[in-house]
């Protein structure tokens, strides 16, 4: 009987860790900006396949629900990812699975050179220059480390991001635990102000 409560008091914990990590990271790096443009980032995950595999599935919801268009009734989804295996890009991918299967109507963006996040975040900056607000959806470690690239790169841009939707409590909780060792391994490279969350 105590094996069995230790066991639930450790899992218990590892899944408020994960909650909790992936949420911080969700509010990092990013401010409370205004404005009628807004932009939305949805990075691609390897996808061999013709059709969206389960990631990509994820981070496109993510993306479309996070698109609020700013107020001004159009939003703007900018899809970033390159072929990996010389079939369809991720982009292309996942804007159909957009379109035909969650039936969004906003505007479709596609960067489809990408093949890796430093180099979504290059191809999509010429996107951007006109947001006033720019999101960025991925899984939440994942959107970390692109804006701290977009930071890098284009600082005066990413005073312009804003938080997407790509945390919610108790989404995909059982692997929020799996995310989070990853998105520390993943987020090694970030500097302590870049990993610092906004308040």
């Amino acid at each position: 009987m105590r094996r069995r409560t230790r066991a639930a008091i450790a899992g218990a914990a590892a899944l408020a860790w994960g909650e909790w990590l992936n949420r911080r990271w969700s509010r990092t790096l990013v401010g409370r900006g205004a404005g009628a443009v807004e932009a939305v980032v949805v990075l691609g995950f390897r996808n061999p396949q013709a059709t969206a595999n389960v990631i990509n599935r994820w981070r496109v919801r993510a993306g479309i629900r996070s698109a609020t268009g700013g107020g001004a009734g159009n939003p703007r989804v900018i899809f970033s990812g390159g072929a990996t295996s010389g079939g369809a890009t991720e982009a292309a991918v996942m804007a159909d699975y957009a379109t035909s299967v969650l039936g969004f109507r906003g505007t479709v963006v596609l960067e489809d050179r990408s093949r890796t996040t430093w180099e979504n975040i290059t191809n999509v900056i010429p996107l951007l220059e006109d947001a006033d607000r720019i999101k960025i959806a991925s899984q939440p470690a994942h959107a970390l480390k692109a804006r701290a690239y977009l930071r890098r790169q284009r600082p005066d841009l990413a005073e312009r991001l804003v938080r997407a939707d790509d945390y919610r409590p108790g989404e995909w909780a059982a692997v929020k635990p799996l995310l989070a060792l990853y998105g520390l391994w993943t987020l090694r490279g970030l500097t302590a102000e870049e990993r610092k969350p906004a308040l």
